[in-house]
C-alpha cells in the first residue's frame, strides 16, 4: 500500500511541476496545458482517478457476475442495464440507450470433434461466431489440407475436390504481406467451400492456427457475415498434430460436431450514453467510448471489459474533480464491435447532423496492457498539439504520438466521418492469447495499469475537451479519402463495404 501512494504521490507531483512557468513557445506552436488553462483541472482529474478508483471493483462485476456479453445475447441485455444504472449513479447526464438493428442474432451450442485414424483421441475445438452447423449428428469424412496462403490457387484447382472433406487450413510458403486482404479472401474461401459441400472447415478468425497453449479462439469471419458452413478453431496441438500424419501421407478422419443458432432475421441492440455537459461549447462535442460487447468463451475482461469500465471510471473522475469541461464530453459504450463496428457505425449514423460538431473520439480496446500512445486516424495537422499534451503526463510514460489509423476498433466510423478516431494503443503482449479466449478472465487485469488507463483517458478526454481552441472538425471527405489511400487502407475498406467515398480517392490538386 505505501509503495502504490508514493507511486500517486509522483504522478501527482509530476503533473504539479509542469504548472510551473515556461519558457514562451513559438507564437506558432499550440499552447501546452501549463499555459492553455486545463492543467489545474487535469491535476485533480489525476487524482480522483488514480486514488479513488472504481474500475476493478466494475471490472470483477462486469466479469463474474454478468459474463459473456455477445452482442443480442441475454449477457449483453444485462451488461446494458447495469451500464445504465452505473452512468446514473455516476450523475452523468442524459443516459439513454440507442437501439439498432444487427443482422442477424447468433447462439451457440456446442462443438466436438474426435480423431479417428490413424489414431482414436479426442480433439479440442471451439466453433467461430456467426457459422452453421453440421448435420445434428455431426459428420465422419477424411481431412484435406489447404494452404492458406494460396487460396485463389486452392479454390481454382481443388474445390472439385472438397465435397464431404474437412478442411484444415495450413500454411505452406511466403505469408501474404496484407493480412487484412487474407482475412477478406479467407471469407470468399468459405463460400467455396460451402459451394463444394465441404463439411467443415478447421481454421481460426482469418483461417489462422490458435495462439497460446491448450486453448481455442473464436471470432467473426468478415465484417457483419455470417457463413453457413460450420467453421472451428482447434487447440494448435491438436490441429498440429494431424498436419504432421498428412505431411506423413497418413489418412487422417474425424467425426465432427458442431451445433449453432441463428435467426431468420434482424435483433435489436443498443449502445449506452451519458454525458458531461460543456460549460461554455455544449454543442461540440468529445466522445469517450469503447465496446462493451465481448465473445463467449470466457467473461471478455480484457476484450473488452477493460476499456468499457476504463470509460465510466474516466467519468467518475473528471465529475468528481469539480472541474467542468468547456465542451460536451460523451461516454458511449457500444455493442456490436465484435461483429463489424456495427455499434459505432450506428453510433455515426444516428449523429450525423451532430458529425460537424463532434470533435475527437477516443477508444480504449487493446487489452489488458498500459497505454502507450495516442494514434490519431490519419490526423497529422494534431500531432504537435497533442504531443504538448503528452509530455504534460509524462509521469503516465513516454507516450508516442503519431497518425496512424486504425479500424480493428470503434475509432474507424469517426475516422470515416473526417474525424480524429484516436486509438488509445496499449502494450499488452498476452492479449494475444487471452482475446476471444477461455482464459480472458478477470484474473488477467492488473488493478494498478488498469487504474491507469483509465485515469489517462479521463485526462485526454478532458484536455479535449477544455482547451480554449477547438482541437479539430472534420475533414471533407475528398482529404479524408485522400489520407486513406496515402495510408493503403483504401482497398481494405472497399473488400468490406466501409469505403464511402465513392471514386473520391484521386490525388488532390
Amino acid at each position: 500500500m505505501l509503495k502504490q501512494g508514493i507511486r500517486h504521490f509522483i504522478i501527482l507531483l509530476a503533473l504539479s511541476l509542469a504548472a510551473l512557468p515556461l519558457k514562451a513557445a513559438d507564437s506558432d506552436s499550440p499552447a501546452p496545458p501549463a499555459s492553455d488553462g486545463t492543467l489545474p483541472g487535469l491535476t485533480a482529474i489525476a487524482g480522483e482517478g488514480m486514488m479513488q478508483s472504481e474500475a476493478y471493483r466494475d471490472l470483477q462485476y462486469l466479469s463474474d457476475y454478468i459474463g459473456p456479453r455477445l452482442t443480442g445475447s441475454p449477457g449483453a441485455k444485462e451488461a446494458i442495464q447495469w451500464s445504465l444504472a452505473r452512468m446514473r449513479a455516476l450523475g452523468l447526464a442524459n443516459v439513454h440507450v440507442e437501439k439498432y438493428q444487427m443482422f442477424r442474432g447468433w447462439t451457440r451450442g456446442f462443438a466436438s470433434a474426435e480423431l479417428l485414424s490413424p489414431i482414436h483421441r479426442y480433439l479440442k475445438v471451439d466453433s467461430m461466431g456467426w457459422v452453421g452447423s453440421t448435420p445434428e449428428n455431426g459428420v465422419t469424412a477424411d481431412v484435406t489440407p489447404v494452404n492458406l496462403y494460396q487460396l485463389d490457387q486452392e479454390m481454382k484447382e481443388n474445390s472439385s475436390k472438397w465435397a464431404g472433406k474437412v478442411l484444415v487450413m495450413v500454411t505452406r510458403g511466403e505469408a501474404p504481406k496484407d493480412r487484412f486482404q487474407l482475412f477478406v479472401k479467407f471469407g470468399n474461401f468459405l463460400k467455396a467451400a460451402y459451394a463444394a459441400h465441404a463439411a467443415a472447415v478447421i481454421g481460426g478468425q482469418g483461417g489462422s492456427e490458435a495462439a497460446g497453449m491448450d486453448i481455442t479462439h473464436t471470432g467473426i469471419l468478415g465484417f457483419a457475415a455470417y457463413y453457413p458452413i460450420p467453421v472451428v478453431s482447434m487447440a494448435a496441438e491438436d490441429q498440429e498434430q494431424i498436419e504432421r500424419f498428412l505431411d506423413q501421407g497418413k489418412t487422417v478422419s474425424l467425426k465432427i460436431n458442431v451445433q449453432n443458432h441463428v435467426t431468420d432475421g434482424p435483433v435489436e441492440c443498443a449502445n449506452v450514453l451519458g454525458e458531461i455537459r460543456g460549460t461554455q461549447y455544449p454543442e461540440q462535442i468529445v466522445v469517450a467510448g469503447a465496446h462493451l460487447d465481448s465473445w463467449d468463451l470466457a467473461e471478455g475482461s480484457t476484450d473488452n471489459g477493460v476499456g468499457a469500465v476504463a470509460v465510466l471510471d474516466a467519468a467518475r473522475a473528471i465529475l468528481e474533480s469539480g472541474y467542468k469541461p468547456r465542451r460536451t464530453i460523451r461516454f458511449v459504450l457500444y455493442t456490436g464491435e465484435e461483429e463489424g463496428l456495427l455499434g459505432s457505425l450506428a453510433y455515426t449514423k444516428m449523429h450525423q447532423s451532430e458529425m460537424k460538431n463532434h470533435v475527437a473520439a477516443l477508444t480504449l480496446d487493446n487489452g489488458q496492457g498500459p497505454v502507450v500512445s495516442l494514434e490519431l486516424g490519419g490526423r497529422k495537422d494534431l500531432i504537435p498539439a497533442v504531443e504538448q499534451f503528452t509530455k504534460a503526463v509524462a509521469a503516465f510514460g513516454n507516450l508516442k504520438v503519431s497518425d496512424h489509423a486504425v479500424f480493428d476498433t470503434d475509432t474507424g466510423p469517426f475516422i470515416l466521418q473526417g474525424l480524429p478516431g484516436i486509438n488509445m494503443g496499449q502494450d499488452s503482449p498476452e492479449y494475444k492469447y487471452t482475446h476471444h479466449s477461455a482464459v480472458d478472465t478477470f484474473d488477467k487485469v492488473k488493478p494498478e495499469i488498469l487504474e491507469q488507463d483509465a485515469t489517462l483517458m479521463a485526462l485526454t478526454a478532458y484536455w479535449i475537451a477544455d482547451r480554449p481552441e477547438r482541437l479539430a472538425g472534420p475533414w471533407p471527405p475528398q482529404k479524408t479519402a485522400q489520407m486513406l489511400v496515402d495510408q493503403k487502407l483504401d482497398k481494405m475498406l472497399k473488400a468490406i463495404g466501409l469505403w464511402p467515398f465513392g471514386n473520391q480517392d484521386s490525388k488532390q490538386p
